[in-house]
């Protein structure tokens, strides 16, 4: 029986290890079986995929596997960015999405995720609902599937593009009108992936002198892998810095997260991003309502929020849970350290081409470099720094420092006395000053994240070693 784990945005494995057409094809038939049961297969489920090895012919397969159980499918004629292939589902009112991505993953993987109708990442009552529905499919290793052609020709399958669509309605996202009035040159950066063509035509029409790298199709990323990190992000910065622009803005492998490199070259860690789009939000566009953020992300939102009287939603780790707080509750930015943001009148998916557009339209406003207005917001609210550390363990002592983890209830850290503990999501150790401290396992190796935040560089230094102390790391 092939080995089939959803982690906590899919399946994603090494392309003809795991992932293979066959084994591709049963999950399909684990999610038709969902669709099926739920009585929606006539709306129809529509199918993207990034431009990872292929991506393009895996989606045939899943759209071969959906038909033959009588379900509509809507394929994307292009690479499409999983955010835009959310907003096809919006758009078409379909029963959901299939995505084919790895997102920011190494080139050899590919990776196949379920978006339900609400347009946002499936929550685990729904993922645990189609895993039961694999478990059994593997067990009697059957799928209904039909030749592709076939389904073509019978009218099971209509090809979209929804990108027009989808630059429609960023255009009511986004103030284009202000970017317009600020005569930006910025640099964008898709990474080789499925986000091409979307933001640089977007800001293009705000009236920005727009300059793209790696616009093409490359399933080797440029020999290293399609995130928008710090180190990654190289040539981009290189291309700020020779070309006197503005802004450096990337995205994923499937443009659902953003890289953001300032005129000066540094790069914008993704906690900033966050609160300075919620502040601009408010402050810029007189919103006001609640921000939901992960227990990993910066507690700066949290001060914003505090200073204008506003709520904030703290969930467990993984955009699902932002997607549901934005739906549920009202919050008018969602966010996660790890890159992932929407905002209140978007779908509740992250979208990195989203997020890129808002720093635009923040720098067009505030009429200076990010650094400043990060030197803005520092004087208005204090400064904080965050870090996250991973440290690998033998596999033997995994457990043991987990129940050491489960146990501790410290009165003080780093010399800080503590002032609550949270269990959303591993544990959470608030401290007097403001400072906190976040442990979390990784739930298929043995590996412990531990987040820090303070306002001072020494003070983090002190609380990540007091921690890694506490749990004999």
């Amino acid at each position: 029986m092939p080995k089939i784990k959803f982690g906590t945005d899919g399946w994603r494995d090494i392309i003809a290890r795991e992932f293979t057409f066959e084994n591709v094809k049963f999950v399909t038939q684990a999610i038709a079986d969902y669709v099926c049961g739920k009585g929606v297969a006539g709306r129809g489920i529509v199918i993207g995929y990034d431009n990872r090895f292929l991506s393009e012919h895996f989606a045939r397969a899943v759209a071969e596997v959906l038909c033959g159980n009588g379900v509509k499918v809507f394929m994307t004629a292009r690479a499409t960015p999983t955010p835009v292939t959310a907003f096809a589902v919006k758009h078409l009112a379909a029963a959901g999405a299939v995505m084919l991505t790895a997102s920011h993953n190494p080139p050899e993987y590919n990776g196949i995720k379920f978006i339900p109708e609400y347009a946002g990442p499936a929550l685990p009552y729904i993922t645990d609902e189609i895993e039961a529905n694999l478990r059994r499919v593997l067990a009697e290793g059957k799928y209904l599937d039909i030749p592709y052609d076939k389904a073509e020709a019978e009218g099971w399958i209509e090809n979209i593009n929804p990108l027009n669509q989808y630059i429609a309605h960023l255009k009511s996202v986004v103030r284009l009108e202000d970017i317009n009035r600020a005569n930006l040159k910025i640099i964008v950066d898709p990474m080789y992936g499925a986000g091409i063509g979307y933001l640089d035509r977007l800001l293009g029409e705000a009236g920005c002198r727009v300059i793209v790298i790696h616009g093409y199709r490359d399933p080797l990323f440029g020999g290293t892998m399609p995130e928008p990190s710090a180190k990654v992000l190289t040539e981009l910065r290189e291309a700020v810095l020779s070309e006197k622009a503005d802004l450096g803005l990337a995205m994923d492998g499937d443009a659902d997260r953003f890289g953001i490199i300032d005129s000066d070259g540094s790069y914008i860690i993704p906690n900033q991003v966050l609160y300075l789009i919620y502040y601009h939000l408010i402050n810029s566009r007189g919103l006001k309502g609640p921000v939901a953020r992960s227990v990993a992300t910066t507690h700066m939102l949290d001060r914003i929020a505090d200073y204008y009287g506003l709520a904030v939603d703290e969930t467990p780790v993984g955009f699902k849970y932002i997607g549901e707080s934005m739906m549920k509750k009202g919050s008018i930015l969602g966010g996660e350290e790890s890159g992932g943001l929407s905002i209140a009148g978007h779908i509740p998916e992250k979208d990195g081409i989203l997020a890129a557009a808002l720093i635009a339209e923040l720098v067009a406003v505030e009429k200076m470099p990010v650094r400043d207005i990060l030197k803005k917001l520092a004087e208005k609210f204090g400064a904080l720094v965050s870090e996250r550390l991973d440290i690998h363990t033998k596999a033997e002592n995994k457990e043991q420092v987990l129940n050491t983890l489960k146990e501790a209830i410290p009165h003080s850290i780093g010399g800080i006395p503590v002032k609550s503990i949270l269990d959303i999501d591993g544990k959470k150790f608030v401290l007097e000053d403001g400072s906190w401290a976040l442990v979390r396992a990784s739930g298929t190796e043995p590996l412990f994240r531990i987040y820090v935040e303070s306002d001072d560089s020494n003070k983090l230094k002190k609380i990540q070693t007091a921690v890694k102390e506490m749990l004999k790391l």
